[in-house]
């Protein structure tokens, strides 16, 4: 079966979906959305239930572009009866568990949308791209939109360790069986690291095991949510990072880690009262280890413990640490489709072998045939995986496929100026 369309757009996370919702009202373009999953599935295994986004409802998959839109979170909550409660919790920030389930009421309404739907391969062929999703099924369109999104990344040390280490993406489906060992040791230094700790923390007392977080970073970091910070998900900032040279660009953007990888200051402070109150009548049995890299990873396979090599990075002293239950929260990391591997030679790399994202989030020789949603960390900055900054992606690259606007595209939000003005001629 061959269906031909507009566009095909690849992976259907939160970007993709606004996305499709964005382009659902819109005659002019026909598109289709696949996606390897049964079902829309947003980090399942972090979906604690006290958890909450970390940027305000408005940063749902439309608002930003088209407040009037019906697939926005504030008419989900109308269609589930749950308005009003949302409104008497006086709090911006949706459970996380609360979005999932917003992302699938989302996805169910939208014809657009094809799920277990595996691509395997991509050709070009006559000026336009085929995209093979099993043995019998095609899909042809001139334009692509890759929303792959990010796997999860392990460190070099950990790469075939063997025994039941597991992800933090897989926390919850293994949550009973880490509750069940003698000890766990966290390692991570962000937001999951710390949902975790703290679930794992909070449930200390009825399991008994010792319970370790280990951090290379030098103090637990609070994601940093000034205004004026705030401002630095803008077009402005966004238009300035891109013009940058690529080496201040990487330099930036591991400069900048707090601005995207913090922990939620409140969540920080609950941690801490949690410690205190667990300590007033005894030791509680956990350990917080910052400043602490990990240099290696054991694993035995006869009592299934774990022996971590671990480096005090500003004593600089070399120590090891034995745990029974391990639990990397080291993040995600964008990897190139293998899909893409035929049509390699019409997409622009740079000298790091990344995608060389132009400002039109394009990744194409042409410019105007294959664009990236959360792929462009190195060339756009931080707000690369922002869903606040989402809806702008998404109306920048609708405006790319229609070729004329049709959410207006906001250009000038900031009160700062990034760059230094330009020089004026001298008056004679």
């Amino acid at each position: 079966m061959t269906t031909t369309h507009d566009f095909i757009a690849i992976g259907l996370g939160p970007f993709n979906l606004g996305l499709a919702c964005l382009t659902e009202p819109i005659a002019e373009l026909d598109g289709v959305f696949l996606e390897s999953k049964p079902d829309f599935d947003w980090h399942s295994g972090m979906l604690l239930e006290s958890s909450t986004l970390q940027t305000p409802f408005m940063s749902d998959l439309v608002t930003l572009a088209d407040p009037t839109s019906p697939f926005s979170f504030l008419n989900y909550l109308k269609e589930r009866g749950r308005l009003y409660s949302f409104y008497i919790r006086e709090s911006f920030y949706p459970l996380r568990t609360e979005y999932n389930d917003y992302c699938r009421w989302a996805a169910a309404r939208l014809a657009s949308v094809r799920f277990n739907r595996r691509v395997t391969a991509i050709e070009y062929d006559d000026g336009r791209y085929v995209v093979h999703a099993g043995p019998h099924e095609r899909y042809v369109a001139p334009r692509l939109i890759l929303g792959t999104g990010t796997p999860p990344y392990l460190p070099d040390a950990c790469r075939g360790l063997g025994g039941d280490a597991i992800h933090n993406s897989r926390y919850l489906e293994n949550k009973a069986q880490l509750q069940g060992k003698d000890s766990i040791t966290i390692v991570g230094s962000g937001q999951s690291a710390a949902e975790i700790y703290y679930d794992l923390l909070s449930d200390i007392d009825d399991h008994s095991y010792e319970l370790t977080w280990i951090t290379r970073s030098p103090r637990f970091f609070p994601l940093e949510y000034t205004k004026l910070t705030l401002e630095m998900t803008s077009p402005e900032y966004t238009d300035y990072f891109h013009g940058l040279p690529a080496a201040a660009r990487d330099r930036l953007t591991n400069e900048q880690k707090g601005l995207y990888k913090g922990i939620d200051a409140e969540l920080i402070n609950d941690i801490f009262d949690v410690l205190y109150r667990k300590s007033r009548a005894r030791p509680c049995p956990t350990r917080l280890l910052p400043n602490t890299a990990l240099t290696g990873a054991e694993h035995d396979p006869i009592d299934g413990s774990y022996t971590l090599g671990l480096r005090q990075v500003e004593q600089e002293r070399d120590f090891r640490h034995a745990t029974q239950g391990l639990v990397l929260a080291t993040g995600y990391r964008y990897q190139v489709p293998e899909f893409l591997e035929p049509v390699r030679h019409r997409i622009n790399w740079d000298a790091a072998g990344r995608f060389a994202v132009a400002r039109n989030y394009s990744i194409d020789r042409a410019g105007r045939e294959i664009f990236v949603q959360n792929a462009e960390l190195h060339t756009h900055g931080f707000v690369a995986p922002d869903l606040g900054m989402a809806a702008y992606r998404n109306s920048y690259i609708i405006r790319e496929l229609l070729g004329r606007e049709h959410y207006p595209i906001e250009r000038s939000i900031a009160f700062q100026e990034f760059a230094a003005p330009e020089v004026e001629a001298m008056s004679v």
